[in-house]
């Protein structure tokens, strides 16, 4: 069968997901035959993706989120104003989605969770099937528990599901644990897709913390703990632009530009992980055992759902504030839940070939 990935630009997860999807499809004799990233001003398309994807990426302006001038909070009023301001360049991005679809002839579309994507199928009708793949899609599951009020974000996040997913012949919700799947909503629950690099790499305990920033506004807070505890040796991934690949500060502070193998590496190591609640890194941690701190970017709700979603699943504890200090509070009181979690997510390679056919 012939596939392919759209898939939104925004952090690494998707990425990443989409990398174990192609290779778990390609073990079994199917084919990708093109990948369309949607790209935004603000993130540029990670080496690391483009080398490994092993086909051609075709990047396509695609609605994203508007955060402030600190590139810290998400503002939902501008992000709808700025998608409007550019719909025609998202309608020329849905004309050459339209080619690309016409050209290669896929069986099947998977989207991981792109709104152009969702418009694009709804609106043109491609004979494939569409399947979308997201952890997001989780929170139409009943056993699914919600952060407190914040009744207009939840909203909100139910609509970004709706346009992602429109005209869906199949939702499959990344989950952090096992819950019964609802036919009814076309939703099946399914298990990360973490890639062979994460299950193989070898495991250490050192004594570093480990820190990912999507947004580089951030780092002001990670200078402010650094100055408070010198001697904790911190490592951080960023994609801040006209920074060297790797920015030390001085012997415990380093900025790293996003690589895909220096990341699992210092994570391997880690003595915790630090990171914005996206949700693959937290699995990735998970599956490594090592305790999360999770800091949803302001204005995020999906990263406050993530957040709770994998306190429920004993991935770590959560801070509304890149307070890092909180990490070494929660250190002494962690379980460690590697192995049911490995358990779950190697499943993956059996599960996902069924799911998309």
């Amino acid at each position: 069968m012939k596939y392919i990935f759209i898939i939104q630009g925004e952090g690494r997860g998707h990425m990443t997901q989409a990398l174990s999807l192609a290779k778990i499809l390609r073990q079994n004799g199917h084919e990708i035959t093109r990948v369309i990233v949607g790209k935004s001003e603000r993130r540029s398309i990670p080496q690391f993706f483009t080398d490994k994807i092993g086909t051609e990426v075709v990047p396509l302006e695609s609605p994203n989120f508007v955060t402030d001038k600190q590139q810290k909070s998400v503002k939902p009023f501008r992000t709808i104003v700025y998608s409007l301001l550019k719909a025609p360049i998202y309608k020329k991005s849905m004309d050459r989605m339209d080619e690309i679809v016409r050209e290669d002839e896929p069986d099947v579309i998977v989207n991981f969770y792109d709104f152009l994507g969702g418009l694009y199928n709804f609106s043109r009708r491609p004979k494939a099937l569409f399947i979308c793949i997201a952890h997001q899609y989780l929170i139409s599951h009943p056993e699914f528990d919600f952060p407190p009020k914040r009744k207009l974000d939840k909203l909100s996040l139910q609509m970004g599901n709706k346009i992602t997913s429109l005209g869906a012949n199949k939702i499959l919700a990344l989950s952090f644990q096992p819950f019964q799947d609802v036919p009814k909503k076309k939703l099946y629950v399914v298990p990360p897709l973490l890639r062979d690099e994460v299950k193989e790499e070898q495991v250490t305990s050192g004594d570093h913390f480990l820190v990912y920033m999507v947004n580089p506004g951030y780092s002001a807070e990670v200078e402010k703990f650094h100055q408070t505890y010198p001697e904790q040796a911190l490592h951080c991934f960023w994609d801040k632009k006209e920074i060297p690949e790797e920015h030390q500060i001085d012997a415990t502070l380093t900025y790293h530009q996003l690589n895909d193998e220096k990341f699992i590496s210092k994570m391997a190591s880690a003595k915790g992980y630090v990171t914005t609640a996206g949700f693959e890194s937290v699995c990735e941690a998970m599956y490594m055992g090592k305790p999360v701190l999770m800091v949803p970017v302001q204005g995020h709700y999906e990263q406050a759902c993530n957040a709770v979603d994998a306190m429920k699943a004993g991935a770590g504890t959560f801070s509304e504030s890149f307070n890092i200090e909180k990490l070494y509070q929660y250190l002494p009181n962690h379980v460690d839940i590697s192995r049911p979690f490995q358990q779950w997510a190697d499943q993956a390679t059996e599960m996902f070939p069924k799911h998309l056919k």
